[in-house]
């Protein structure tokens, strides 16, 4: 490939046709790209309405995607754009969606890594195949036991790492070169899953107990070793394993669990912001936590 079909093919730097001619001539890509130059507010407002034409929330977000893995730098300028309106259709609810239906819709792996148990042999060279010679700052990984409310989708889930990314970015102006979404294929348990032929995943129940955790601490271990200014924010994970993880490598390295620790911090933020108002007190509260899974465990002990 030629460095100018390198860059157009590149969605980290590919800009499409708001490379200005001093750009092009610079990079290469004179004869590339149609001679018109738009710039990025064109760009903006034209991706929109072909955003708008898509007649169900699905075929809007596989469109989004489309752009994603094109040109992150149009995407996210859209996405800042349209925030409100497109965060549900990037990540919850509608990702649920496209969940359900990776196998018969997959295109392009979106940069996300795939790990299996049954190789942690691979665990290094996987990481340095995709992550490459980006400067890795932070990874959203999940095994995908437990996806929002619809439970275990295998390798499928690895979307709500890459969806989860899209907000970070878009939400907190993360670098979208710096992120790096991983999926953990430990098996299914899903017998749905197992059964369809069209299953990209590993066919096989869950890998537990002591393999298992072994990989995770290969897996840290090595993460740490290429990414050491990276934050670990772990994704998804079942309610059997997501607190023993935490639990092991909260206090070793810089990580994060978002259904124990970022739906406690959001239900705190909550009644902190209600106390607010009642100027009643903390203290004097009674409160009941519905279910002890992941999340209702974080909100407790929060």
């Amino acid at each position: 490939m030629t460095d100018a079909m390198a860059i157009l093919n590149n969605p980290f730097i590919n800009k499409g046709t708001a490379f200005t001619m001093e750009e092009r001539k610079r990079l290469g890509l004179i004869g590339t790209l149609p001679p018109r130059v738009k710039t990025i507010e064109e760009q903006e407002a034209d991706t929109y309405a072909l955003y708008e034409s898509k007649s169900s929330r699905i075929e809007k977000r596989h469109f989004l995607m489309e752009v994603f893995n094109a040109n992150r730098t149009l995407f996210f300028y859209l996405m800042e754009k349209h925030i409100t309106e497109m965060m549900p259709i990037v990540y919850d609810p509608v990702i649920a969606e496209s969940i359900e239906k990776y196998n018969e819709r997959y295109l392009r792996p979106q940069d996300a890594v795939y790990l299996s148990v049954k190789h942690p042999e691979d665990i290094k060279e996987s990481l340095q195949n995709v992550s490459a010679d980006r400067d890795i700052r932070l990874i959203v990984v999940t095994d995908s036991q437990g996806i929002l409310g619809i439970g275990d989708w295998g390798v499928d889930g690895v979307d709500i790492a890459v969806g989860k990314l899209m907000v970070y970015t878009a939400a907190a102006g993360v670098n979208p070169s710096q992120v790096l979404p991983i999926s953990i294929d430990a098996g299914t348990d899903n017998e749905t899953l197992l059964n369809d032929p069209n299953y990209l995943g590993e066919r096989h129940h869950r890998i537990t107990g002591q393999e298992y955790f072994d990989f995770i601490d290969r897996f840290v271990d090595t993460v740490e070793e290429l990414y050491p200014k990276s934050l670990l924010h772990f994704e998804d994970f079942g309610r059997g394993t997501a607190a023993r993880i935490l639990d092991k490598y909260h206090d070793r390295i810089l990580t994060f669990n978002d259904d124990i620790q970022g739906t406690g911090i959001i239900a705190l933020a909550g009644v902190l912001g209600a106390l607010n108002i009642s100027k009643e007190k903390l203290a004097d509260q009674k409160f009941l936590t519905f279910g002890a899974g992941s999340a209702g465990m974080g909100i407790a002990k929060m």
